[in-house]
Formats: structure tokens, C-alpha cells, sequence
């Protein structure tokens, strides 16, 4: 057991050496740069490098960030075809199980999707506040603060309107209640105010009503407000360094996704509908956008899902997703109008408007199905050359 735990402990060594010596390095950089503008020594030159240091992480976890949240939105639109299936084979666990698995292959979505980026994120994360809690209690972590312990002596020693960088609000004897309290109780505050904000949006604005009932939306309603409150006990305990880092942390957060809720909203959401009239007023089509968006993504999925398929295969000459021609169905004679069987088709991204593809009913068969039954134009045209010749 102990020769477990300390190859466990070697691992996660080896993972966080190289994020301190990254964090170290950016953060020691930021310093001197600042230094040239705002002093060297300066309590303020030590908080821009420690909110430059942040835009920095978060500017490079950018692509993860997306992934993560159109992975989760991507899982809210097919719940109303997973609540289908609970209420169909509710009894049997088993096909329950099995036709969910088929759902979310037919759809394109993977449930891990949403976590596995986060997962990636928490490392960074954890450096970079293991690095800043370490300068704070004047030990240097990472490479470039071991080889410049002055600088980890010059964040411990400085201070930012009276208030210590190194310092948090809970103190031994209150006596010495002063600036470096105030201050933190302000940054504090804060940080709980903008996770609050940007949980409320994000539940007010861009999910869709079949996920704001259920058990999963009072769970959602329960942390809305519970994490708020782990947030006020753990910051009386943090130093004003990393508030500064945490406060602009989630101030981005705010605006990143403030950003992607305007510009790519979830269909069905009071931010889509928004989204909806500010194409309107710009002379835009916004169910044209929709369709568009829904083509990509059907073209993504398809050619995810062509590589495991085997006989799936598409032509130049194949109609697009969004293609208004006819095509005719293997086992029919009739024509079939490709539009109205793909306006209610309901892959990720096609949940935009089902309105948006001309159609007001909702199709069951989703849009790779459509392909692979859809022969393409150069077969339908080498079948038909024999009965011409004769």
C-alpha cells in the first residue's frame, strides 16, 4: 500500500513539475514586463502579472472550454428523446440501456465529452494555484521562482491599497483587523458574485425548458446556491494573490460565455430567440445560419461515423445535408422531398430552429440515416444506362 501510494505520489509529480515550471516562467515575464510601466516592487505590478498570468491560461484552454460546452449542450438537446426512451422502456433497464447507446452513436454525442475537457483543465488549475499559494507563504514552487527566490521574497513582502498580497481575511487575533481583511472580503465577494452571475445566466438564458424541470434541474438549482456558499467559506481562508487570480478567472468565465451565448446559443432557449431578432434587425436570415450550422455538423458526424461504418461512403455527386433536390429512398419508387424528412431531424445542431428547414413536424430519423439510405447520383445514373441502351 505505501509503495502504491508513493508511486501515485511520483505520478502526479512528474504531471505538476513541468505546469509549475510553465506557470513560474509566464508569471515571472509578466512581472518584468509590467515592471517597465508600474515600478518593480510595485504591489499593482504583482497584480497585472498575476491577471495577465490568468489570461494567459485561459486564453490557451480556449478550444477546451468550447468543447466542454458544446459537448453539454449538445446532451441537453436530445433529452426530450432520452425522456422518450425512459418512458418507453422505462421497466426494462437493459434495452433502455442499449437503445440510449444507439441514440447517442445515431446523434453524435459522447456523455464523457463534457467532463474530459474539464479533467484536462484541473491540472493547469491546480499549478497555478499551488504556485501562487507557495508565494504567498514565501516558499518559490517552479523552476524560474527557484531560480529567482527574490521575486517570490517581492510578492510575499508587497502591497496592493495597504492590503498584503500574501495575507487572507481569517486571522488568529482580530485585533489586527485592518486593510489586508477589507480587501480580501471585497475580492472575496466578488468572486462568489460573478460564479453566481454566470451560473444564473447560463440557466436563465442558454438551456433549453425540458431541462429546467426534473430531478437534474433542482440539482442544478441546489448548486446554484451551494457552491456560492463553499466559495465565501474557502476565500476567508485564501490568500489575496490567488483571490486576485480566482476573481479574474471567473470574470472571464463570465465573458467567455456571455460571448458564445450571443453568437451560438442553444436552440430553444430565450438567448436563441435573442439571437434570432438581432439577425433579423441585421438583414440576416437567421434560419439560413441555422441550417447552415446544422449542414456542418452533420458533416462532422457523418465523417466521424463513415471511419467505424463500414459501406457508408459519399460521392461528390451525393446531395448535401441541407440539399433541396429530391432523392430517391432504396425501397421506394417515389421521390422523396430530402427538406421535410431533415427539418425535424434532431442531431446535435439541427435542434436550432425545426423550423428553420421548412418543416413543421419532427422526423424520428436522424440525418445519417437519411445519407446512408439515399443511393448517390452516379449509381442511380450507371443502373440507368443499360435500360437506355436497350
Amino acid at each position: 500500500m505505501i509503495l502504491l501510494l508513493a508511486g501515485i505520489g511520483d505520478f502526479f509529480t512528474a504531471i505538476m513539475t513541468p505546469l509549475h515550471a510553465a506557470i513560474s516562467f509566464v508569471l515571472m515575464y509578466a512581472y518584468r514586463g509590467w515592471s517597465a510601466l508600474t515600478g518593480s516592487g510595485a504591489g499593482l505590478t504583482w497584480v497585472l502579472a498575476i491577471m495577465t498570468l490568468t489570461v494567459v491560461v485561459r486564453s490557451i484552454l480556449i478550444p477546451l472550454f468550447v468543447r466542454q460546452i458544446n459537448s453539454a449542450r449538445n446532451m441537453q438537446l436530445i433529452q426530450p428523446k432520452m425522456k422518450e426512451l425512459q418512458d418507453k422502456y422505462g421497466a426494462d433497464r437493459q434495452k433502455l440501456g442499449i437503445e440510449t447507446q444507439k441514440l447517442m452513436k445515431e446523434e453524435g454525442v459522447n456523455p464523457m465529452a463534457s467532463c474530459f475537457p474539464m479533467l484536462l483543465q484541473m491540472p493547469v488549475f491546480f499549478a497555478l494555484y499551488q504556485v501562487l499559494y507557495a508565494a504567498a507563504t514565501d516558499v518559490p514552487r517552479g523552476y524560474f521562482f527557484e531560480q529567482n527566490p527574490d521575486l517570490v521574497h517581492s510578492l510575499f513582502n508587497t502591497q496592493f491599497f495597504g492590503a498584503q498580497l500574501a495575507g487572507h481575511f481569517w486571522m488568529a487575533d482580530w485585533g489586527g483587523f485592518g486593510a489586508t481583511q477589507i480587501f480580501a472580503l471585497v475580492l472575496v465577494i466578488m468572486m462568489t458574485a460573478l460564479f453566481f452571475i454566470t451560473q444564473k445566466q447560463l440557466m436563465g438564458k442558454n438551456m433549453p425548458p425540458e431541462s429546467r424541470t426534473g430531478t437534474m434541474a433542482q440539482q442544478q438549482k441546489m448548486m446554484l446556491y451551494l457552491f456560492p456558499a463553499m466559495y465565501l467559506i474557502m476565500g476567508m481562508f485564501i490568500p489575496i494573490g490567488v483571490l486576485v487570480y480566482w476573481v479574474t478567472n471567473n470574470l472571464w468565465t463570465l465573458g467567455q460565455q456571455w460571448l458564445l451565448m450571443r453568437n451560438n446559443p442553444t436552440p430553444g432557449t430565450p438567448a436563441y430567440v435573442e439571437w434570432e431578432e438581432r439577425m433579423i434587425r441585421k438583414g440576416r436570415d437567421p434560419e439560413a445560419i441555422a441550417a447552415e450550422r446544422r449542414a456542418k455538423r452533420s458533416r462532422k458526424v457523418t465523417e466521424a461515423k463513415g471511419s467505424r461504418t463500414v459501406g457508408t461512403s459519399r460521392t461528390p455527386g451525393t446531395p448535401g445535408a441541407g440539399s433541396g433536390t429530391g432523392s430517391r429512398t432504396p425501397g421506394g419508387g417515389g421521390r422523396t422531398d430530402a427538406p421535410r424528412l431533415l427539418g425535424g431531424s434532431e442531431t446535435p445542431d439541427s435542434g436550432e430552429d425545426s423550423g428553420a428547414a421548412g418543416t413543421g413536424g419532427t422526423s424520428g430519423v436522424s440525418r445519417q440515416q437519411i445519407q446512408r439510405q439515399q443511393p448517390s447520383r452516379q449509381s442511380r445514373s450507371n443502373r440507368a444506362e443499360p435500360k437506355k441502351k436497350k
